[in-house]
């Protein structure tokens, strides 16, 4: 498991990485707003710790950000205790609200119960035909056999996966799999479908819809 803290205060982020250590996480961290999205994309974190008074953008906008593309897991963490600012958070896709200053037994008790909540509702695994992905350990198997993919190659794959036999468009994976500033970078999706193409052999098909996306189909 992976938590990325967006915080500013190198003295949170220090308080936040002892506890979440303890607790198994390997930790990413980001000092503003848009540094944190970069990091979103390229670490794929399995929570967010979020706080709102960034230096370079509101925390609310990077969260608006944040859910245009991904569903991860969001709590955030504020001085700012008004109920109308914990109604918008929660409003634009967070999953919880902490007030600073916090107690570190709190905080980890509201992470295991966002995990909890996001693991009652998501099947831990995609099967499509002799594929298998394992959500959780963000593995994949073919045919019995370990896969070795990319993070980004899982990324696309999961996306194909979810919804197997169906067109997934250009612009929804290239958001998903890259974020926001994947919009309109519709080589890289020629680059990893080819890849994927390889490593899926003749059991499972990568079809392109020209002009419109993909759609992964059992051979």
């Amino acid at each position: 498991m992976t938590a990325l803290i967006i915080d500013d205060e190198i003295q949170i982020r220090r308080l936040l990485r002892l506890a979440l250590e303890s607790r198994g996480y390997a930790v990413k961290e980001a000092e503003n707003g848009r540094l944190g999205l970069q990091e979103a994309v390229f670490v794929r974190p399995d929570v967010v710790l979020l706080d709102l008074g960034l230096p370079d953008m509101d925390g609310l906008e990077v969260l608006k950000e944040l859910r245009g593309w991904s569903d991860v897991p969001v709590l955030i963490l504020s001085v700012r205790d008004q109920e109308d600012t914990k109604v918008a958070a929660l409003e634009h896709g967070a999953d919880d609200y902490v007030t600073k200053p916090f107690g570190t037994a709190e905080l980890l008790a509201r992470l295991t119960v966002i995990q909890r909540r996001r693991q009652s509702t998501e099947s831990p695994e995609i099967v499509v035909g002799p594929l298998v992905l394992h959500q959780d350990r963000h593995e994949a198997e073919l045919s019995g056999e370990p896969m070795k993919l990319t993070p980004t190659e899982f990324a696309f794959l999961r996306v194909l996966a979810r919804h197997a036999g169906k067109i997934v468009t250009q612009r929804q994976i290239l958001r998903e799999v890259w974020g926001p500033q994947g919009d309109g970078q519709s080589h890289y999706l020629r680059v990893y479908t080819n890849h994927l193409r390889k490593k899926l052999g003749d059991k499972l098909v990568i079809r392109n819809e020209p002009g419109i996306g993909y759609r992964l189909l059992e051979a």
